[in-house]
């Protein structure tokens, strides 16, 4: 399988806190990788290098193969990224602000037609397309901002707390178009959350961050052999105690 997403000994030093260090992995794809760790371990901070929202002190990012600290450009063409402070332009309705983001990534009008007609029918946009995005409800405004990463039809997607605030419906929508990505769309899918469900359901593999260092990577049954515990819960809890 192809790695479409790879850290490369990632670190990042704020001066009185190295809050990544020397942090590896990839992803491959058609793969759902799941990010754990607490408050505060560096999991927004590695995703942000991934996404060349933040330049590494050390280390280096590929997103289908095209580095973000030398080949930014290209490699953001591959990319969809999602995370919390993200926040949609409140005066333009859903299918104006798909199109701008469209346009920005320079998808051709014909394709680009298409493929915001596609969004808005798949994440079920419709239904409140009319409505200026101020007017949306949180989970609302989480399908459009989804839907507005995947506007240029991305290789890779990276979404931070993609379900967090919302309630068991919206959350469960959004979950089960992760799936659809990866396993129908063949994309390389990461995402961060404190919902330890989530993983077990959904994710090939787990990554644990904790203290700005991967502490675990493998699938969520090799997490639970090699901490000697049933749960995903109680093995997670003793890496991060330990």
């Amino acid at each position: 399988m192809q790695a479409l997403i790879e850290a490369r000994g990632l670190s990042k030093d704020f001066g009185s806190l190295w809050a990544a260090r020397d942090v590896s992995f990839q992803v491959e794809a058609g793969e759902i990788v799941g990010m754990l760790g607490p408050n505060g371990a560096g999991k927004t901070t590695t995703l942000r290098m991934l996404s060349g929202l933040l330049t590494p002190t050390e280390g280096e990012a590929f997103v289908d193969g095209h580095s973000m600290q030398h080949a930014q450009q290209e490699a953001r063409k591959g990319l969809g990224f999602l995370t919390g402070d993200m926040d949609l332009y409140r005066r333009l309705k859903p299918i104006e602000l798909l199109n701008y983001f469209g346009r920005l990534y320079e998808v051709p009008e014909t394709t680009l037609k298409s493929r915001v007609a596609h969004l808005m029918d798949a994440f079920h946009i419709n239904a409140f397309g009319n409505r200026f995005c101020e007017k949306l409800s949180t989970g609302q405004k989480q399908r459009v901002s989804i839907a507005r990463t995947l506007v240029h039809d991305p290789k890779v997607v990276i979404l931070d707390e993609p379900t967090t605030g919302l309630d068991i419906m919206a959350s469960e929508f959004i979950l089960q178009f992760i799936r659809s990505m990866a396993k129908e769309e063949g994309k390389a899918v990461i995402f961060s959350t404190h919902h330890l469900d989530e993983i077990e359901r959904l994710c090939d593999k787990v990554l644990v961050i904790h203290a700005g260092r991967l502490v675990f990577s493998g699938t969520p049954g090799d997490l639970n052999a090699q901490t000697g515990k049933n749960t995903l819960a109680d093995s997670f809890f003793q890496l991060v105690n330990a």
